[in-house]
């Protein structure tokens, strides 16, 4: 009944690696490293697990250690470190954190943190340790992959391997695609559809990021309220949309039928300045330009998100052939389950065999994510709560539509990184 969540971290990419783990070389040229749930053999072939007790001691166990003094500052989705550049072996640069104001770093329990982004997003366009790997030659191939296991009750929690993939981890072949912009591991992804029927969002595409450092899977707020929609999910804010539909939905609806361009239909109205492409604030300042002269308040800029939802709602409703009474029935239903701030959606534990399967096109195949792998489990027995793995992120464009594969999917489906000939692969894990 859903997946059973302990308080262990991996986070890579926009949030890069918070894991204990422990690194060996292999006589088929991989470098793997094993995410493990306990303390390995201390006399494992090289160290790479470091266990510090503060940074003097760091400094002191390495040979080749510089200290550059330049500032640096990285911001998460879900917090921010400061501190300062320094410089060891192989010209390896990394940051020394001295602030770490954020509850995760507090209650986490992790050494560090290693980002596989490109350089184009690094920090003081420090060079990332994946390319000094490849610089070097010390991979066998200019690809890294990685294996999360989702049973909870393994030892063994999962595996990155630099230089390849690990044919044990995975079912059948890889789809690939294309990185489409560099700094995340970005491609374009195609239609959602919830249970066996379209959203009728991303019929052109939308752009999408594989990244561990994302735990749940973030899309448009549009396509994640009508997933709460059919998962019965709780917990939500939902004035805005009310008040947009009752005072709004019919013209609206009227504005369709005559053929009007959906994506002017806001402005058209009043509610939104711009036609559709309104600046939305987000928690991941690092993925989204901030760009805030389109924008004219919190209050109006509610209001026209709810107003974009509302359009692609109706369209995808009228599609269906509809009533218009239906219509506005079903668009205010979807006003309660518009996620809350937080992000976070309860649903019930017991209905988990009721939900839809939610799947993306990637490639043109179809990934399916079943509810027990969406859901999240908290806690056991009558104390366990699920929490929709579903959260909201608005990316304005032209770099949004954007959806982020976090963990979830990543759990389900085996992800190659393939630096050399910069694509995305996914296949069944194993």
């Amino acid at each position: 009944m859903g997946t059973n969540f302990k308080p262990v971290i991996l986070s890579l990419f926009t949030a890069s690696l918070l894991f204990t783990f422990a690194y060996s070389a292999s006589n088929d040229g991989l470098v793997r490293i094993g995410l493990k749930k306990m303390k390995l053999d201390q006399n494992s072939q090289i160290a790479a697990r470091l266990e510090l007790k503060n940074a003097e001691a760091f400094r002191a166990s390495v040979r080749k250690y510089g200290l550059r003094g330049k500032s640096a500052e990285i911001h998460y989705g879900s917090g921010a470190v400061s501190g300062f550049f320094s410089l060891i072996m192989s010209m390896l640069e990394f940051i020394e954190a001295t602030s770490e104001p954020s509850v995760t770093f507090l209650v986490a329990k992790f050494d560090g943190i290693l980002g596989l982004g490109f350089q184009e997003i690094s920090v003081g366009n420090a060079v990332p340790v994946w390319y000094n790997m490849v610089k070097q030659r010390l991979v066998k191939e200019p690809v890294f992959s990685f294996w999360l296991n989702r049973n909870t009750e393994e030892e063994e929690g999962g595996e990155i391997v630099f230089g390849g993939v690990d044919p044990n981890h995975y079912k059948g072949k890889h789809t690939y695609v294309p990185v489409t912009q560099k700094g995340y591991w970005q491609f374009d992804m195609g239609h959602i559809l919830i249970g066996d029927k379209p959203t009728g969002y991303c019929t052109g595409s939308c752009s999408a990021i594989a990244d561990s450092g994302t735990s749940l899977l973030a899309g448009p707020m549009t396509v994640v309220t009508m997933i709460n929609q059919a998962i019965g999910a709780t917990g939500v804010v939902s004035q805005e949309c009310k008040a947009v539909v009752a005072q709004y939905g019919q013209t609206i609806m009227d504005l369709l039928l005559a053929e009007a361009q959906p994506k002017k239909i806001c402005s058209q109205i009043g509610l939104c300045t711009f036609d559709g492409t309104h600046a939305v604030s987000i928690g991941i300042q690092s993925v989204v330009d901030e760009n805030n002269d389109k924008s004219y308040g919190i209050a109006g800029n509610a209001m026209c998100s709810a107003c974009e939802m509302t359009v692609v709602w109706m369209q995808n409703q009228l599609r269906q052939n509809q009533t218009q009474d239906r219509i506005l029935n079903y668009v205010n239903e979807l006003c309660d389950r518009i996620p809350n701030p937080m992000g976070q959606s309860a649903v019930d534990c017991g209905s988990l065999s009721s939900m839809p399967t939610v799947s993306f096109t990637i490639g043109g195949k179809i990934f399916n994510l079943t509810p027990e792998e969406y859901i999240l489990k908290v806690g056991a027995g009558s104390a366990a709560q699920c929490i929709s793995g579903f959260t909201a992120l608005d990316v304005p464009p032209p770099r949004g539509p954007l959806w982020i594969l976090g963990d979830i999917f990543m759990g389900r489906y085996h992800t190659v990184f393939d630096y050399g000939n910069l694509r995305v692969g996914f296949a069944e894990a194993a």
